[in-house]
């Protein structure tokens, strides 16, 4: 996130430019929630295809009122280094239609909706680790729960002024720390609490839609570039240019990177290996991209690329149960992403910090990474951990063995994705047909 700073030695007026690209920003930003829910959809089996989509889908609606409520003042009012207060926020009230976002030209308003779209994608992505098993009224109440206690006070500590870690010069242009290891230690912590599905190691859990899966990563992809070049809030300097050209570079790095792997590993380039490793890229680019140059982010993309896919087997050698994978990628990825900038920051986009590669202070801006990926890893695990803990024991956080076994999706929302069963109603029903029509045929003759 760009740093809280004037734009010019002169008094900022409203840009008209600068705020209708963050609108459009804000609204690809927007579009990576729906993006998501396909792209998890399509990775699960045929009878948790609605659940998955609606962990998504919920969280547009709950995390939008709270973030309007408190969510807003408490992540960027003005306050100490772990959290905003600002009363003045609250409800959203008090705010003057033009009036600019701190040192910036375009509207709070602005600003507030751009960063409430960051606020609903990030419980979003800890959904793909708890596919096939959880209540989804438990869900809904933790996402609440978890954007209060988690998300709101971590974005105020990386991408406030006065928050400890923006205040330490930890370098995180649009949530490698905030949003990717924040859902992926978060997912950690939930699972280790609730525990493997039915089968685990066991049945056959394949994803049950391959081109679903690559419509939702071609659309985040496509929705990326305003999470990363947006997150400059202006068009001004080159810097979201910059970190425009980095997301493509780095994305299609780690999308080939991922490939090569697996070919390597297995003997065949899979789709959904370019689909997660493209996604690996973008995870890996968001906290480094204003900070590297192309060739960096070069490097970045091919070395999540190859991680993330190594990393995605720990479950089976660990034994724990991410259904989608957000540990092997958002997690990792998010880690590798903030940490490679203490190594190729160039000193000549975001920020004047340079990495180990480019500048002659060694450590500096590396230490700074490790203390931020640290700090929000460890907050995220154990305060995720304690609140699923606390709902399971109280609510109870998974569905019973037979739901999970029968199918989620009739359990919780007594609607299933594919009517295989009527008239023309899919391969099932033409099948159906065809049989009816041979048997007819033998009954006349």
């Amino acid at each position: 996130m760009a740093p809280a700073i004037m734009l010019a030695a002169d008094t900022p007026t409203l840009s008209s430019a600068n705020t209708g690209f963050m609108l459009i920003c804000s609204a690809l930003v927007m579009l990576m929630t729906p993006a998501l829910a396909f792209f998890y959809g399509g990775m699960v089996r045929v009878k948790s295809t609605l659940n998955m989509l609606m962990m998504s889908f919920i969280s547009l609606g709950i995390v939008t009122i709270l973030w309007v409520l408190y969510g807003f003042s408490l992540a960027f009012g003005n306050g100490n280094r772990l959290i905003g207060y600002n009363a003045d926020w609250i409800g959203l009230s008090d705010i003057g239609l033009t009036e600019l976002w701190d040192g910036y030209t375009i509207p709070v308003f602005v600003f507030m909706v751009f960063q409430l779209m960051f606020a609903i994608l990030t419980p979003a992505l800890i959904s793909g680790a708890l596919a096939d098993r959880v209540k989804f009224s438990a869900w809904a109440l933790f996402v609440a729960l978890w954007a209060t206690v988690v998300y709101i006070p971590v974005a105020h500590w990386v991408w406030a002024a006065d928050g400890w870690a923006f205040k330490l010069g930890v370098i995180d242009f649009a949530g490698g720390t905030a949003v990717h290891i924040n859902a992926g230690a978060a997912a950690l912590g939930v699972i280790l609490v609730i525990g493997k599905r039915v089968g685990f190691k066991r049945d056959p859990m394949r994803p049950h839609s391959l081109p679903l899966v690559m419509l939702g990563a071609g659309l985040l992809w496509f929705g990326w570039f305003g999470f990363n070049a947006g997150s400059w809030l202006g068009n001004d300097d080159g810097v979201g240019a910059l970190m425009f050209v980095n997301t493509q570079v780095a994305t299609a790095a780690a999308m080939l990177a991922w490939l090569g792997y697996e070919k390597l590993r297995h003997g065949a380039c899979t789709t959904l290996g370019a689909a997660s490793g493209a996604v690996a890229g973008l995870v890996a680019i968001t906290p480094s991209g204003g900070a590297v140059s192309p060739l960096g982010a070069i490097a970045v993309g091919a070395i999540a690329g190859v991680a993330c896919a190594a990393a995605v087997g720990l479950k089976f050698r660990f034994g724990y149960d991410d259904s989608l994978d957000v540990v092997g990628v958002h997690l990792v990825g998010g880690i590798l992403g903030s940490l490679l900038v203490g190594f190729f920051a160039t000193g000549k986009g975001q920020s004047t910090a340079t990495g180990v590669f480019y500048g002659d202070h060694g450590f500096d801006q590396l230490w700074k990474q490790c203390a931020g990926v640290f700090a929000v890893l460890a907050y995220s695990l154990i305060a995720s951990a304690v609140l699923a803990f606390l709902l399971d024991k109280t609510l109870g956080m998974r569905v019973t063995e037979d739901a999970e076994v029968s199918g989620i999706d009739q359990a919780e929302h007594a609607e299933t994705a594919y009517d295989f069963s009527g008239a023309g109603g899919g391969v099932a029903g033409t099948a159906a047909a065809a049989l009816a029509a041979v048997h007819t045929r033998k009954v006349d003759a």
